[in-house]
């Protein structure tokens, strides 16, 4: 069996990243939205005054070699997927908005964004990072839309040769909630709402003419070294003994996204010409943190790569890019990267199984 198991991650590792794939499952374009996991300037471009580490190395030293607003030493899981379907890495909407039509794609993700509005937050005197909440960038898509398309036919042509990437979104909702004192029981209570933010915009873009949509679910945050920082536990039962990882904080991760399959199959039965699949961003990614060698991580799956010291080299006084930080010589044999994003190499595991692995339901390759 484990034999079995190194010729299939061997055949994965084959299928470059840069490979077009066939024309039947070809986009013209991507649109994404999003947070930190997805975010490819948006953020910066605002003035990254929340999180100006961003602007500078080792964030983007692996592949583009500066920073780009990327939350990573190099690409993103949204980067990989353009590279797949041959089209562009996705610009930032703020980038483009006063522009010419960008008609391969636009990203609006931000990161720090949450999938609740900031008003939400703001009202419990939780302080986030941005207010360009999935809301705010659903209307950025509206605003672009004329400058796209113009009639009902011509969209309803474009959008159907487009993909719609709706996430991640929603781990802000409860990250930054945590920062700020909320437990676990007092957030389990929100996972509807958060939910329901992202059902709802997955509803208005198809109402306004997408039809092949992804929507990813939570990673393993309970796994990240931010978490396992300020959130340790004397308790030795309080970590899952196969991976290290929190054990409370991914069941909660766990209920969200089996809450979003649930909402996501009522969308499919209301909208039964659309296809809408679920991006399994946790089963994507779990294993990885059971065995991270196996895969080539050496460095194993909890410590990250850059960062101020510490168990799991993530300093809250010294966290990346900071006086105090240091980078990892060789980030591709790290999942986490600054605490809270993975590295370049972890997304194109990750990115990898989506497509190859069976993660992604219905098949994000048909």
């Amino acid at each position: 069996m484990k034999t079995m198991n190194i010729l299939v991650f061997s055949l994965l590792c084959c299928l470059s990243s840069k490979s077009v794939l066939s024309s039947s499952d070809h986009y013209n374009a991507i649109f994404n939205f999003g947070d930190s996991y997805s975010d490819t300037g948006n953020f910066l471009i605002t003035g990254a005054l929340a999180y100006p580490e961003i602007k500078n190395l080792p964030y983007g030293e692996t592949f583009f070699h500066h920073a780009t607003g990327r939350c990573s030493n190099g690409r993103l899981i949204i980067d990989f997927i353009a590279e797949a379907f041959g089209l562009p890495y996705l610009p930032p909407y703020l980038a483009v908005a006063e522009g010419p039509p960008v008609r391969m794609g636009v990203n609006f993700a931000v990161a720090g964004a949450t999938a609740i509005d900031a008003s939400f937050f703001s009202a419990q005197n939780i302080t986030l990072w941005t207010n360009d909440s999935l809301n705010v960038q659903l209307g950025w898509f509206k605003s672009l839309k004329s400058s796209l398309c113009t009639t009902k036919q011509e969209c309803d042509e474009y959008f159907k040769k487009s993909l719609f990437l709706v996430g991640e979104i929603g781990e802000n909702d409860y990250s930054f909630s945590f920062l700020f004192g909320r437990t676990i029981e007092q957030l389990r209570p929100l996972v509807p709402q958060i939910v329901g933010a992202i059902i709802r915009a997955v509803s208005i873009l198809i109402e306004e003419g997408a039809v092949n949509l992804v929507v990813p679910g939570q990673l393993p945050t309970g796994c990240f070294s931010l978490y396992l920082t300020l959130f340790q536990s004397a308790n030795e039962s309080a970590y899952d003994p196969k991976t290290g990882c929190l054990k409370a904080y991914n069941a909660l991760f766990k209920y969200h996204n089996n809450y979003l399959k649930q909402e996501l199959q009522k969308l499919r039965e209301q909208y039964p010409h659309a296809r809408v699949m679920y991006a399994d961003y946790y089963g994507a990614s779990i294993s990885i943190y059971r065995t991270p060698k196996f895969y080539g991580f050496y460095g194993g799956a909890l410590r990250a790569c850059c960062g101020g010291g510490g168990p799991y080299n993530y300093n809250n006084s010294a966290s990346c890019g900071n006086p105090g930080s240091t980078a990892c010589e060789d980030p591709s044999a790290f999942v986490d990267w600054d605490g809270i994003h993975l590295t370049e190499a972890a997304y194109h595991f990750v990115s990898k199984r989506l497509f190859y692995g069976g993660f992604t339901s219905p098949p994000l390759l048909s």
